[in-house]
């Protein structure tokens, strides 16, 4: 039996996760949040949408699936996602690499 897919909040523009904010043909990525456990395509939707700050996933569980790929629905972890080269592990889609301009934004960061 196949689980369904997560669901995704905020301004999306299609059914791989893409936004009104980011819409490129990489950007099928969605983020789980730690905040709010809930996913949005990027932190400007989940800004618009939720009523709380972002807080950020604390190192200790990079090991925790937060990452959806919009194009297969996997479920990936932190981890895997942040070690994958911006390729789904799954379905080999490619990701946009630009998203790791705003890792610091939903990961705690090394020191």
């Amino acid at each position: 039996m196949n689980k369904s897919a997560p669901i995704v909040k905020g301004d999306t523009v299609d059914s791989e996760t893409r936004c009104t904010h980011y819409h490129t043909d990489k950007d099928i990525i969605a983020i789980k949040f730690y905040c709010c456990n809930t996913y949005y395509p990027c932190y400007q939707c989940h800004n618009g949408y939720a009523d709380h700050d972002i807080k950020k996933w604390p190192k200790a569980m990079f090991n925790e699936k937060a990452i959806l790929c919009g194009v297969c629905k996997h479920e990936l972890s932190i981890h895997e996602y942040l070690t994958c080269n911006s390729t789904c592990p799954h379905c080999r889609s490619s990701f946009n690499p630009g998203c790791s301009l705003h890792g610091h934004i939903y990961f705690e960061q090394k020191s």
